[in-house]
């Protein structure tokens, strides 16, 4: 049964809305991002080429992306009131479909979500519903993390919506690094006002990633961490959002598995599939 939904929020706490992977590792404009350099060159990084500002976006944009992917992760969210962790099953495939569900806590088991294209529907177990996610609840907080609904479904590249320029090369806390200011198009379906990208020189993995609001005051910051080989790439295997306007609260996603590639059949992205 489907039904369209106007405020999910329960009495004091923030709403909590399964959404995409795919799009969740675009969030970092989100996620939802980006392609692992080669083998070649996680082994030896200092023998990487020098790439361009559009080269190095899109390794950014591209790192977690495959033809389809399968993994676990782990999301904690710290907030001045609460914190909680949610253990995560995900499978995506090609750019528009993918599946995630709540594996832990116990009393949220089950909970899933479902995108295909530009729609996005909630499975919620214990009343056994379907729930199509309405246009209204965009903005709304991702599972009470401080990523928003809009946040994951976004498709936009910094190379294709934003002009672009390298504005620092050089030392930044011991390692070489890239700096990359981006500014939106005008025609862009972004929200931002400026990202700046920040990677180290040395294999142009992604270290930090800077948000600015339409007024050009820093609004949130993306960090990457912990960088492992997975699934044959080299990958920061933590990202931490911090806002701006909220001292001492966090998201953190660990990935903890993910394999690339993989050999997924459609039915995995179906509404039948979404209620197992």
């Amino acid at each position: 049964m489907k039904a369209d939904i106007k405020n999910m929020t329960p009495c004091g706490r923030p709403a909590i809305n399964v959404l995409s992977l795919s799009a969740l590792l675009k969030m970092v404009l989100f996620l939802s991002m980006f392609l692992g350099l080669s083998s070649y060159l996680s082994v030896h990084p200092a023998l990487a080429e020098p790439l361009t500002a559009k080269e190095i976006l899109d390794k950014v944009d591209d790192l977690y992306r495959g033809t389809s992917s399968h993994g676990k992760m782990t999301m904690e969210v710290v907030t001045s009131h609460w914190k909680r962790t949610l253990s995560l099953e995900f499978w995506s495939k090609g750019k528009d479909k993918s599946l995630v569900r709540i594996l832990a806590p116990l009393k949220e088991k089950g909970t899933a979500t479902l995108r295909s294209g530009n729609e996005i529907w909630n499975y919620l177990p214990k009343v056994n519903r379907v729930i199509k996610l309405p246009s209204s609840m965009m903005s709304a907080s991702w599972m009470g993390s401080h990523f928003t609904n809009d946040d994951l479904v976004k498709q936009s590249r910094f190379a294709d919506d934003y002009t672009f320029e390298v504005t620092r090369e050089g030392m930044r806390d011991g390692q070489e690094v890239v700096e990359i200011t981006c500014i939106p198009k005008p025609e862009a379906p972004v929200v931002w006002g400026k990202v700046e990208v920040v990677v180290r020189r040395s294999d142009y993995l992604p270290l930090v990633n800077r948000y600015y609001d339409e007024g050009l005051h820093l609004a949130r910051t993306m960090t990457f961490s912990n960088v492992k080989t997975l699934s044959g790439r080299s990958l920061p295997t933590v990202m931490t959002l911090t806002p701006e306007d909220k001292p001492g609260e966090k998201t953190q996603v660990t990935y903890d598995s993910i394999d690339l590639d993989v050999s997924l059949n459609d039915d995995v992205f179906s509404l039948r599939n979404l209620q197992q």
